[in-house]
């Protein structure tokens, strides 16, 4: 995560998209001493909104921390991927 000041980010705005869209970067651009605000990717903040939706379930949490302890227990399956 890179931080730039509002001026440098308006001055060097297509570098600093560049670098988020071809580097999976994240720009915090101060406004001022109190305001910011952050630059991603759309494939970062689409990530970032499903992983807030999958949270936000009782049951999916509930689900994934049942099937950690399984495999912390062995009851896991292994599976090869190259086979899929």
């Amino acid at each position: 995560m890179r931080t730039a000041t509002f001026s440098d980010f308006s001055s060097n705005i297509k570098n600093y998209f560049n670098s988020v869209i071809d580097n999976c970067d994240s720009i915090i651009v101060n406004r001022n001493s109190d305001e910011a605000a952050v630059l991603l990717s759309l494939d970062e903040y689409n990530s970032l909104m499903e992983t807030l939706y999958l949270m936000s379930s009782r049951e999916t949490m509930a689900d994934i921390r049942k099937a950690e302890q399984d495999i912390k227990e062995g009851k896991g399956i292994e599976v090869n991927l190259d086979e899929l």
